[in-house]
């Protein structure tokens, strides 16, 4: 009868041994996430909420100074809403030799890669080397020099069995996700038109602001987010979001040869000019750091090729797409954008301007002839409704605005929250779908590309 507690406190200690056995086990599977140089509010938005099976620990590997303080704050802010809090716990290294010592490291396995542009694609070649997953903000590469080095660096992830992927926020705006829904409604839609270079059958146009409002307070910009050689210009940075949308849009779910399915018909490329008080307001910086100086005029006024245009051909379809940034937006706006996709029997247009309240809006308006669309609208609108439940739609003198539920409206902040659950989600499969690597290549072929034809038509 003695030896009863003695055999309770062998089963007890194996039980035990067992479940730490076992959370360690848990513990090594669980994604771990490294932040690199968070120079980008963008690296602090993918921690705006918590996801299930991600370690709480973060480590983060960066220089010392005002962009890793800004992002520190950021995650303490988000630590500490009164609503959903979530509860990051960031472990910082600050040497210099941060890259080097977050590869030895190995502290975890999903890098988060949102900062300068000017060295991004050699992190991505060196990380994705070394074995880590990598999430990284676009651009992931700002110059045709560096896009085989991009290129091979999708090659390195698939030997490594590793997973390289871009945060493309905008395929979770609602407006757009339902302009896509409908234009494969062929009931409604028809066929994708081919356009033309004046008249494209696809237009994209996003006007963004230098001083803008980010989590409740107004976004400090690091100093180099206006030294396109470190951000890249808007041609190859912004665009990025359209240019992937074309693609997203018009063709599905394709897989996409840069080499075969991409035509550029011209590009084009222009400043925007910002005043040193301009500069100061958002950078917090007195004076212009000597990097900027080749782009100021007149001892006071900064250019910045932050705007950009491309017009092109996709598998035969003619596109435009073209980025403009203002200093600020006018009362009660933001960043804005406008889309249209011309189909052989509607137009599904997204505006976003004053007589919207600055808000995207959907309309699906009958080209010239069609009769139909009222009813065939209603008829695929079930279709619709299964996808997107509770999305109507309201008669208009032009057409029919989409209605859409409040719920679907979540901005621009909580897409990054979409994007990393769908990247975690592709971690979990082993894979990504198969047209999703060709064309994030195809994208950015595009982009820097084109930049290089805006340049050239610069000089000529």
């Amino acid at each position: 009868m003695k030896l009863y507690p003695i055999v309770g406190c062998l089963l007890m200690a194996a039980l035990i041994t067992a479940c730490q056995s076992s959370k360690k086990e848990a513990d090594t599977s669980a994604i771990r996430l490294i932040t690199l140089d968070p120079g980008h509010f963008h690296a602090a938005l993918v921690q705006k909420t918590m996801y299930e099976g991600v370690d709480s620990v973060v480590h983060v590997y960066a220089p010392d100074g005002p962009d890793l303080q800004l992002h520190l704050d950021k995650i303490e802010g988000y630590n500490t809403l009164p609503e959903n809090p979530t509860h990051w716990k960031e472990e910082i290294y600050k040497g210099t030799d941060f890259f080097d010592k977050m590869i030895a490291d190995k502290a975890g396995n999903v890098v988060i890669m949102a900062g300068n542009n000017r060295l991004k694609t050699d992190y991505i070649q060196k990380t994705v080397g070394a074995g880590f997953n990598v999430l990284a903000d676009k651009p992931m590469v700002i110059s045709a020099s560096n896009f085989d080095k991009l290129k091979e660096s999708f090659a390195t992830a698939e030997k490594n069995k590793v997973m390289l992927y871009d945060i493309m926020t905008e395929r979770y705006e609602i407006t757009t996700m339902l302009q896509r829904a409908f234009s494969q409604q062929a009931e409604v839609f028809g066929t994708l038109e081919k356009g033309t270079p004046e008249n494209p059958a696809v237009t994209k146009e996003s006007v963004h602001h230098f001083y803008k409002n980010v989590s409740g307070s107004i976004l400090t910009r690091p100093s180099w987010f206006m030294d396109v050689a470190q951000q890249g210009e808007g041609i190859v940075d912004v665009t990025t979001h359209l240019v992937d949308l074309v693609q997203w849009e018009c063709f599905p779910e394709q897989i996409i040869d840069y080499q075969k399915d991409i035509k550029l018909n011209s590009a084009r490329r222009w400043t925007t000019d910002m005043s040193l008080s301009q500069f100061k307001a958002i950078t917090k910086q007195d004076a212009f750091p000597d990097y900027l100086k080749k782009d100021v005029v007149k001892d006071s006024i900064l250019r910045v090729y932050s705007n950009g245009e491309i017009n092109y051909q996709l598998k035969g379809v003619h596109a435009k797409v073209s980025v403009t940034w203002a200093y600020k937006a006018p009362e009660g706006a933001g960043d804005t954008h406008y889309s249209i996709m011309r189909g052989t029997k509607a137009n599904l247009i997204i505006r976003q301007g004053a007589a919207q309240q600055y808000k995207p809006t959907l309309y699906v308006e009958a080209v010239a002839g069609n009769k139909e669309l009222d009813a065939s609208l209603k008829a695929v609108l079930p279709a619709i409704q299964k996808e997107f439940p509770g999305v109507e739609v309201k008669k208009l003198a032009s057409g029919w605005e989409v209605i859409i539920p409040e719920k679907y409206k979540e901005g621009h902040e909580a897409h990054f929250g979409r994007v990393a659950q769908k990247y975690l989600d592709y971690l979990k499969a082993g894979s990504l779908p198969a047209w999703e690597v060709p064309n994030m290549i195809a994208k950015y072929y595009t982009t820097t590309q084109a930049l290089e034809l805006a340049r050239k038509n610069n000089f000529q």
